[in-house]
């Protein structure tokens, strides 16, 4: 019960900490923020081990989370442009690379020639169709349409259906990687007698 009262109450002083560091990243810092600061930290001395480190920990946080959102939304609201070419780019880069590795590993080459083979068709369409998208036309799919309600449209779609091949594409890399790691430890073995 102890422990949980403790763990509530510096819960309650990580958020206290979260709406002062709220209000000093919205720029409204007055004079007593420093008396707010040190008052709450001997608070929190007797509540956690640490609570300068701590306090000052969650501050870095704060500033990381500030800037990334800030970052983001600059992206967003000034250069939509540049979001929608590296958002395609890179979704066609990480086809064509799990289409290479893919092949490579179904296959099981392991021929460096082989390798170079396989690799440098898909890497010559990938690489066009990327220079394709962002210095000719960034043209969308064949069957792209206008948000439906607003809301969802043939670009969503393609990302909700991403989740469950993602799914399925770990799935099948933690496999291989236990059917791998099998295989090796079962050829050491047989090494070592």
């Amino acid at each position: 019960m102890i422990t949980l009262t403790l763990r509530i109450k510096e819960a309650s002083l990580l958020l206290e900490f979260l709406t002062l560091a709220t209000h000093c990243m919205s720029g409204s810092m007055e004079n007593t923020m420093e008396m707010d600061m040190v008052a709450m930290m001997r608070r929190a001395h007797g509540y956690c081990q640490d609570p300068a480190s701590v306090t000052f920990s969650v501050l870095s946080l704060a500033m990381h989370f500030h800037g990334c959102l800030s970052f983001f939304i600059t992206l967003y609201y000034k250069d939509i442009d540049i979001t929608k070419r590296l958002d395609f780019s890179s979704a066609i880069a990480v086809l064509g690379f799990s289409l290479i590795v893919s092949i490579l590993r179904t296959f099981d080459v392991r021929v460096e020639a082989a390798r170079v083979m396989v690799s440098a068709p898909v890497l010559a369409l990938v690489t066009t169709h990327v220079l394709y998208i962002n210095f000719y036309k960034l043209d969308y799919e064949i069957y792209d349409f206008s948000p439906y309600g607003g809301y969802v449209d043939a670009h969503s779609i393609w990302h909700l259906a991403t989740v469950p091949l993602t799914i399925l594409w770990w799935s099948f890399i933690r496999d291989d990687a236990e059917f791998r790691t099998s295989s090796l430890l079962k050829k050491s073995k047989t090494k070592a007698k």
